[in-house]
């Protein structure tokens, strides 16, 4: 799906290996699953801010993979720079990860909140 001659593939299994294989640099993107163990997306993206802010790493783009609507608010906050609703479809991914490696952001637009309009 996101496999290509150019591209490293580093595979984490919880939130502290991500923040290990980052912190060791040369990652351009993250792909974070909100609910992975007992560090999900929100609390690596938030650490990986917090380490840019203090100049002890470099920027890293974070592709959050979400379950609901609310948790857009989250991925926002949290700052990440694209998100995604589960379950993938692939060619959402792919546009997300295109985007994201070229320095823009990515909303699913499947996720983004409703409005109310203003009578």
């Amino acid at each position: 799906m996101i496999a290509s001659p150019e591209l490293v593939i580093h595979e984490a299994s919880s939130g502290p290996e991500v923040l290990a294989l980052t912190r060791a640099g040369g990652v351009d993107l993250v792909i974070c699953d909100l609910q992975m163990g007992s560090m999900g997306a929100m609390a690596v993206t938030m650490e990986l801010r917090h380490d840019e802010s203090y100049g002890l790493a470099e920027p890293v783009a974070v592709l959050m993979l979400l379950d609901r609507r609310a948790d857009v608010f989250i991925a926002r906050r949290a700052g990440a720079e694209g998100f995604v609703l589960k379950p993938l479809e692939p060619l959402t991914v792919r546009r997300a990860l295109r985007a994201l490696l070229r320095g823009e952001s990515f909303e699913d637009q499947a996720l983004t909140p409703a409005t109310v309009p203003v009578a």
